[in-house]
């Protein structure tokens, strides 16, 4: 297969903007990893104007699909799990051209998965989840169980994707097969939420309570990069103060759902200042002092 795609990618390895080109291969005849397509070429470059260039191609009975991505945006892409597919191709993927040793370098950070990454990553999952989490319970509680469910299943998505990221790894496009081998734990209460006979608002309360348990266990360590943000400074903070944080960016959207979690587990403590009116008070936050 490189033979035959060799035209399509020798003239970019001869380029000095290219840090390095991989080929990621169809395994099976359904392939999410690869789109579908027979194969993948990844091209990455120092500088692309527009950032981000794909082009399909095919010959015989075969396909072939080549991204030619920005490194910035790649990296920013590893960094806040924006394109996970990107990542997969990096990890399983096979180095045919790379300069400088980038291409090695990255699959090697990725093996490795730098503490300070992975918090970064905790805390973005986990503010997904503690929104999804919240608004499945307010859709129980008010009698849409169907949503209620969906909403279920999203957060214990959410939860398993902070498994694998607790554990070291990064999180595959397939991610309950990871959770089955790595927390079979977290495996058990997807197979209680889809395969359990119970009624659809039995079903739903009961996972809500183990939900709950499951989150709260993981509180403090998958906050963490927040509370380190907000313990930079000894003063309380505003929630646009620490919204517009450049640190906070990657999760600015959840924040307020995650904040206001950590509020209701006395993890993060709400400190009332004074403003111009006698009966309102400006709400600000700051890490509980153990």
């Amino acid at each position: 297969m490189e033979d035959i795609l060799r035209p399509i990618y020798q003239e970019r390895a001869s380029n000095r903007n290219t840090m390095g080109i991989l080929i990621m291969e169809k395994k099976k005849k359904i392939s999410p990893e690869t789109d579908n397509f027979d194969s993948i070429l990844l091209v990455v470059v120092k500088e692309l104007e527009e950032k981000w260039l794909v082009k399909h191609y095919e010959f015989g009975e075969q396909s072939a699909a080549l991204h030619v991505i920005d490194r910035d945006l790649l990296e920013e892409w590893i960094e806040k799990s924006i394109y996970r597919r990107a990542v997969e191709w990096i990890i399983n993927g096979r180095i045919i051209y790379d300069r400088n040793e980038y291409l090695a370098n990255l699959k090697e950070t990725l093996r490795v998965f730098p503490c300070d990454n992975r918090k970064l990553r905790l805390t973005i999952e986990f503010s997904k989840l503690t929104r999804s989490y919240i608004e499945s319970r307010d859709l129980f509680e008010s009698g849409n169980y169907l949503d209620a469910y969906s909403r279920l299943l999203r957060s214990l998505h959410y939860l398993g994707r902070i498994t694998i990221l607790d554990k070291g790894y990064h999180p595959e496009v397939m991610v309950w097969n990871q959770i089955k081998r790595i927390d079979p734990e977290v495996y058990k209460l997807y197979e209680e939420l889809v395969r359990s006979t119970e009624e659809m608002s039995k079903r739903v309360e009961l996972m809500l309570l183990a939900m709950d348990f499951a989150i709260k266990q993981r509180a403090e360590t998958c906050s963490a990069h927040l509370l380190e943000v907000m313990g930079t400074r000894d003063t309380p903070w505003g929630f646009g103060e620490l919204k517009t944080h450049p640190d906070v960016t990657p999760y600015m959207y959840d924040l307020v759902s995650v904040v206001e979690y950590l509020v209701s587990k006395d993890i993060i403590e709400v400190v009332l200042e004074e403003t111009k009116s006698t009966t309102i008070r400006h709400r600000k936050y700051q890490v509980r002092n153990k």
